[in-house]
Parts: C-alpha cells; sequence; structure tokens
C-alpha cells in the first residue's frame, strides 16, 4: 500500500521527517510528498502564493535535499512529487516548470474557476441555481482540460466541488462521463482520495457515480491520503485500504514512476 499524495511543512503540511515516519509506522510500503505549488503570472495568483506561503517553485530544490535525506533513515520509499494547481491559462508556465523541475511524478489539481477558489463555500452561497450550474460546467471543463493536456501524471480529487455544500451533487452523469472519456485517451490517472473522507460530510473522491463510470471506461486508479499531519496518515491509509478491497479495484502507482 502506497500513498502518494500528501503534504509537507513545504506547503501547508507538517514537519516532513514526522510526515514519513507517520506513514511508515501506519504500514505504508511509499508516500508520495506533494507539496501545493502555482506558477501562474497572474496578479491574483501572485497574491496567493504571498499569502499563503505556497512557494514550492522556490524552495523544490531545498526540499529535494530534505526528502533525501529522509530517505536515508527511512525504511519505506519517499518519493518527491508536487500538486500543481491546474488552469488552462498557465500551461506554458507550468510545463516549462515540470520540465525543470524534474520531479518523481506530477499530480494536477482544479481548485479554481473563475477566479474563485471552489473550496470556499461563500463564493456560492448567493448564486442562484443556474449560476452555481455554470461553475460546475466551468470546473469540468477545466478537468478535461487537465487530462487532455498530459501535464500530469494523476488528477487530484478529480470532483473537488463536492466539498462544499453549494456546489455538491450538482454534477451530472454527463460530467462525468466526459471526464472519464478524457482520462481514457490520457495518460493522466484520476485519485481516490481520503481527504474529506473520514470528516463529518464523509466525502470521498470520486463520488460513488464518477468512479463507477471511470471503470466502465477502463480507467486505471491511484490513491492518496491528502493528509497535512501525522495522525491522519494511518486512518485514512487503512479507509482506502478497505474500499479497494471491497470495490475489488487494483491501484496504479503515478505512470511516471513504472518508466
Amino acid at each position: 500500500m502506497h500513498d502518494f499524495h500528501l503534504h509537507s511543512n513545504y506547503s501547508d503540511g507538517r514537519f516532513l521527517p514526522w510526515m514519513v515516519r507517520a506513514a511508515s509506522e501506519a504500514g505504508l510500503d511509499g508516500v508520495g510528498v506533494a507539496d501545493h505549488c502555482n506558477v501562474s503570472e497572474r496578479a491574483s495568483m501572485r497574491d496567493v502564493r504571498a499569502k499563503l506561503g505556497f512557494n514550492l517553485d522556490r524552495t523544490y530544490e531545498r526540499r529535494r535535499r530534505g526528502i533525501e535525506q529522509v530517505r536515508d533513515e527511512a525504511d519505506i520509499e519517499v518519493y518527491d512529487a508536487v500538486e500543481m494547481d491546474y488552469d488552462p491559462r498557465d500551461e506554458g508556465a507550468i510545463r516549462e516548470f515540470l520540465g525543470d523541475a524534474d520531479f518523481d511524478y506530477g499530480i494536477g489539481s482544479v481548485h479554481g474557476v473563475d477566479g474563485m477558489d471552489v473550496q470556499n463555500p461563500s463564493n456560492f452561497v448567493e448564486m442562484t441555481g443556474a449560476e452555481r450550474d455554470a461553475v460546475v460546467d466551468s470546473y469540468f471543463e477545466n478537468l478535461v482540460a487537465l487530462a487532455e493536456s498530459e501535464l500530469f501524471d494523476v488528477a487530484a480529487h478529480p470532483d473537488l466541488i463536492e466539498r462544499v455544500e453549494p456546489l455538491r451533487g450538482r454534477a451530472t452523469e454527463d460530467h462525468y462521463r466526459r471526464a472519464a472519456s478524457a482520462f481514457a485517451d490520457s495518460r493522466t490517472v484520476p485519485e481516490i482520495n481520503a481527504g474529506r473522507a473520514l470528516r463529518d460530510e464523509a466525502v470521498v473522491h470520486p463520488t460513488e457515480t464518477f468512479l463507477a463510470v471511470l471503470r466502465e471506461h477502463g480507467v486505471d486508479v491511484t490513491v492518496g491520503t491528502d493528509s497535512h499531519a501525522p495522525d491522519e496518515i494511518g486512518d485514512r491509509a487503512a479507509f482506502l485500504e478497505e474500499l479497494l478491497q471491497e470495490r475489488g479495484i487494483e491501484s496504479v502507482a503515478p505512470p511516471s514512476l513504472d518508466q
């Protein structure tokens, strides 16, 4: 069992050695440290990076030295990965950065639509139903573009909109089929993500319906706990392992690791 998506203090997680130690104690065979990164030159994105302190575009080489040190002490595989914000307007900058940085693998995430963070309910509570539906349409258009870009090994939490109540349940089977068709033609593998699975809202990405459509299209999946703290890893990994066994799913590694 591997966890290909967790975070460290190089974005919004806890100290790197703590995260790897917790993964080892949870019985995992390997972990991918995939910190948040954004390389957009748009002013709004530069402001977000400054406000949140997400600077992996500048600190990845330092983190890489840290990962190498942790590898020397760890009894599990530790991968040097990235979770990159994806917006179609930024494809050129993303491609250039990923080519230079040469991570073990790259995870792409659609976190925003039309300048709005899709995880912030306050962006959508005042919208009409039609306006919310338009946001969902735009989200899946970006997800399809992510798959078609061939920039990434993994697509994280492929229905992130399910995390926010104003948008939850508005995705349709047509959205899922368009995305599944794009993934079927792409090297990019969607992720079963447990980042909200053990909270009160019990959101698992992808939803049961979306996962069924992905399997119908013959799309492979990988797994990630999306953990930000050491005490999250064990329970989330156990949840994912049980889910895979119950559904008869064999997860795959990010494609770059098999090359």
